[in-house]
């Protein structure tokens, strides 16, 4: 008790005030000029062509459900233009591409000047376009990505298959588990090469806190199952061996791996779509609204944007078929201002509903011994807990601190009925939601239960929760929900009421994916949707 007490007043005075000091004032000073990004990056100033006025297909965002829905267009012999309000960053195994999340400067956010991350430490920087948009909504900070590749450039790979049961709970029978089992989710881990951590990364130093995760879920009864993963472990090596700039190993996830060591969709699904020939993707291209003529043909307002933020010039595109992947709040916003509007009068009731969290909160535990823990960022493995709510514990690696401190962190996704519903302000033309904070306390009490129990029975010396740091629902990195399959569209994301309409991103699924990461599912249904649109 005298050791735990010892680390418990240590452990709180570091998070207190050395990071805050450290963090807070370094960042404080930083000046990130647009000239500054040119000459580290020039790639994403280079200029970029004009969208074509009209395409067979428009896709709008490029994450996992928009590359899926572009790539099986393409070999379908179907032409179609992808839509990116970001900047399609490059890789390099030397240069520092992207910034970290300890002392991040504009490349990291989307023209923002402040963050505070799950440390809840204020930072500020310059404003640039950086690849991660924090939209600030009444109750819940919602972290999206605004980047050629979408979320699969700042997620933090794990790639997971929920529970038939629990996926039948939320999904209600509108999509067959079968189905994905046999099929979808095969071919996504197949394209995507998912594999779990290798058991020379695993005993390797960075993950010195995977292994630490595991012994103490161990002592406390469970047994840790490990995730699959996108990252390529080759590169992992070549950083621990000297031959990479480290990236993984040394927490850069949140805003981006400068050395390719993720195998995000532009190493992929992004790429294979345009080397059809019939797909091209269009960064720095903001889609605004989005509408129907009486014909049947499809208008897309966009703004041309430079990385700076400097509005280049408005366009109006048409296609005849449009299909909708700018994530979950992105697809719901130009859903719920076009019904709003008038643009596309034919949606029915159930757009903008059933948006959800999927039960995130991080979560912080003292260790069981002296070490140092390292930094690696792939998940090695998880748990499951039902005793209070359904939920899943990931172990993570701590964001946004770059310096040991006695932790160990998880991320927890929680069975969270909860759902709130997307609203249009017509004084501003926004758009927006509340998230009641009982469903944060909910989900910050069921996964802060069995974190505390196992921190005490494998022997943690240090306590987090008298300075709040040891859970923090008042985020969610996976936003789902707002334009549900079998509500607001059919089962398949045909969207009613306006046939050649589609949605193809998590704004499809109601708010969980049943306690783990959504991008698996993501992708997998968006292969089996867009196989059955092409087939009918």
């Amino acid at each position: 008790m005298h050791r735990r007490a010892f680390f418990k007043a240590a452990g709180l005075a570091t998070l207190a005030g050395t990071v805050g000091s450290t963090l807070t004032g370094t960042s404080a000073h930083a000046d990130p000029r647009s000239a500054m990004f040119e000459s580290w990056v020039p790639e994403i100033f280079a200029p970029v062509p004009d969208a074509p006025a009209h395409t067979s297909a428009i896709v709008i965002g490029s994450g996992f459900g928009a590359a899926v829905t572009a790539l099986r267009l393409a070999e379908a012999g179907i032409d179609n233009t992808v839509l990116e309000r970001g900047s399609r960053w490059p890789n390099d195994p030397w240069r520092e591409i992207f910034t970290g999340d300890d002392l991040p400067d504009g490349r990291g956010f989307w023209h923002r000047t402040s963050f505070t991350g799950v440390t809840k430490v204020p930072m500020s920087f310059g404003a640039f376009g950086g690849v991660l948009d924090v939209t600030e909504f009444a109750g819940i900070d919602v972290w999206r990505a605004a980047a050629v590749g979408g979320g699969s450039v700042i997620f933090t790979g794990a790639m997971v298959a929920p529970e038939r049961r629990l996926f039948d709970q939320v999904f209600g029978g509108v999509v067959d588990y079968g189905e994905l089992e046999r099929v979808y989710f095969p071919r996504v881990r197949q394209m995507l090469r998912l594999d779990p951590m290798p058991g020379d990364i695993y005993q390797s130093q960075p993950f010195t806190h995977s292994r630490a995760w595991d012994d103490q879920v161990r002592a406390a009864g469970y047994q840790p199952v490990p995730n699959d993963s996108i990252f390529t472990w080759d590169v992992l090596r070549a950083e621990l061996a000297g031959g990479s700039r480290p990236s993984a190993t040394v927490a850069r996830s949140n805003l981006g791996n400068s050395n390719g060591a993720k195998f995000d969709l532009n190493q992929n699904y992004l790429r294979y779509a345009e080397q059809t020939g019939r797909s091209r993707v269009y960064p720095g291209h903001r889609v605004d609204s989005i509408a129907q003529e009486p014909g049947g043909k499809f208008v897309v307002t966009v703004t041309k944007l430079a990385p700076t933020g400097a509005q280049l010039g408005t366009r109006t595109l048409t296609c005849d078929k449009l299909f909708l992947g700018a994530g979950s709040v992105g697809t719901s916003e130009l859903l719920v201002r076009a019904q709003a509007t008038g643009a596309l009068p034919n949606l029915n009731e159930h757009i903008g509903d059933g948006w959800g969290t999927n039960g995130d909160v991080v979560l912080a535990r003292g260790a069981s011994g002296l070490a140092g823990f390292g930094q690696g960022v792939p998940s090695a493995s998880r748990i499951y807990d039902e005793s209070t709510m359904p939920l899943t514990l990931e172990n993570w690696y701590i964001p946004g601190i770059p310096f040991e401190t006695g932790a160990l962190a998880s991320l927890g996704m929680v069975l969270d009925p909860t759902r709130a519903r997307f609203g249009y302000h017509p004084a501003t033309g926004g758009v927006g939601l509340t998230w009641p904070t009982t469903a944060q306390d909910a989900v910050v009490h069921a996964a802060r239960t069995v974190d505390r129990r196992i921190a005490d029975r494998a022997g943690a010396l240090a306590e987090y929760g008298a300075l709040g740091y040891d859970a923090n629902a008042e985020f969610t990195a996976h936003p789902l929900g707002g334009a549900v399959l079998g509500k607001a569209t059919d089962a398949y994301g045909r969207v009613h009421g306006h046939p050649g309409l589609y949605v193809m991103d998590g704004a499809a699924i109601p708010g969980s994916t049943a306690t783990v990461n959504p991008s698996l599912t993501i992708t997998a249904l968006a292969e089996r949707n867009i196989e059955a649109i092409l087939r009918g």
